[in-house]
């Protein structure tokens, strides 16, 4: 293992530990890392992760994936965890598949919802309680708004193979 990719990995199990104290700053920094780590690879030059990055980057994401349902295991409201915890549940059989097949459709068929809802739900908690869902419509109203950039997202990277990543690196790092 490289110098880069060790440092990248303790940080990628290190990091997500703050989603139990601080639940909103600990997702939302969990997550930038994890969008962020083939960058800060390249930014460090100690070495990458030698043709395993995905492998790695879907043991690492359900690593801290798994500390988010942990927590929406414990909300109390179920139009918040039962909607958490079936999109864990359903991203985690995406997963699977796609290590599987190693099809990138898998990924698009089974887009992360769970991170994007468990994020809306801790920021709605903490800045817009009344918005927290009573109801199914509660529940559906906000995953359809969710739901729409997501798949964009889902497209660009899994089909279009956008790597927005090259673009950073090559317009910030070495402008």
């Amino acid at each position: 293992m490289t110098t880069g990719a060790a440092i990248v990995i303790a940080l990628r199990i290190l990091v997500p530990l703050l989603i139990f104290k601080k639940n909103l700053t600990g997702g939302i920094i969990a997550m930038l890392l994890d969008g962020a780590d083939v960058i800060l690879i390249d930014f460090l030059k100690m070495g990458g992760f030698s043709g395993h990055y995905h492998q790695i980057d879907k043991v690492l994401d359900t690593y801290y994936l798994s500390i988010e349902a942990w927590i929406a295991f414990g909300w109390r409201n179920q139009y918040e965890r039962l909607p958490a915890l079936l999109l864990f549940g359903f991203r985690i059989v995406g997963v699977v598949l796609f290590e599987l097949t190693e099809r990138r459709i898998v990924l698009f068929l089974f887009p992360n919802m769970f991170e994007n809802w468990w994020l809306y739900i801790v920021a709605v908690r903490r800045w817009k309680p009344s918005w927290t869902p009573h109801s199914w419509i509660g529940v559906a109203v906000p995953m359809g708004v969710l739901l729409v950039p997501k798949m964009g997202q889902e497209y660009l990277l899994h089909f279009a193979e956008a790597q927005p990543w090259n673009w950073f690196k090559e317009h910030v790092f070495d402008p």
